[in-house]
């Protein structure tokens, strides 16, 4: 009887003990699975923080893409360019007040005027028929009317010219004053001078200036 209870005594303890050391075993998976599944979400975290930052990146360049955009828009060179313009178009504006032929002497002038430092600009309409040369008998005329420019003194030359109404002016190497010829000069030789004036004029293309030097200029105009 004594042994009989010992022995069930024994196969309490064995049960006993086998039942601590399968506690102890499933414990360490569970905390082991409790640590790889804590893991797991703190990858997932990351991940998705990886992801969101290139988009939001992507969308803080649009607002510097306008303002470039804008930049552009008022670039210096544009204002400048428009500025100009306006300018220009005062300066042309600032011309209608005056008449077309003195628009013409002040731009031929201009052009062409072998002093350009002069108190005032004379304007003489000569008349088709007129000598060439008035200290000659025998001079050649002009066949139709011209206009000759000069200065008031003679250092300040002269332009002879017709114009043509496109733009474009003959130009006669008139002198500003003829002197009168010496004594015992041929007078066919005098003569072919002022034919040779006629028959070589100069044909020119007037450039269309405008603003305060062409209107300084006919402001100087004088009619003789």
């Amino acid at each position: 009887m004594q042994k009989t209870a010992m022995l069930f005594l024994f196969l309490g303890l064995l049960v006993l003990l086998g039942g601590c050391t399968e506690n102890i075993a499933k414990e360490p998976a569970s905390t082991k699975n409790s640590s790889s599944s804590g893991s797991g979400a703190n990858i997932d975290d990351d991940a998705e923080a990886v992801i969101d930052e290139p988009i939001n990146e992507k969308k803080e360049s649009s607002p510097k893409e306008a303002d470039s955009s804008s930049v552009k828009s008022g670039d210096p060179k544009n204002i400048e360019k428009s500025g100009a313009d306006d300018d220009s178009s005062r300066q042309t504006d600032s011309l209608n007040s005056y008449s077309t032929e003195e628009i013409e002497y002040a731009r031929v002038w201009a052009q062409l005027g072998p002093n350009q430092e002069i108190d005032e600009l004379n304007i003489r309409h000569i008349p088709p028929g007129e000598p060439v040369n008035p200290n000659i008998d025998n001079s050649a005329v002009y066949p139709e009317g011209v206009i000759q420019l000069s200065g008031s003194r003679l250092v300040d030359g002269s332009v002879t010219y017709r114009g043509n109404g496109d733009g474009t002016i003959h130009v006669y190497a008139t002198p500003m004053r003829w002197e009168a010829p010496p004594p015992g000069t041929d007078d066919k030789e005098l003569q072919k001078d002022t034919e040779d004036i006629l028959n070589n004029t100069k044909l020119v293309s007037i450039e269309p200036r405008d603003g305060q030097e062409i209107i300084s200029l006919i402001e100087r105009l004088v009619f003789r």
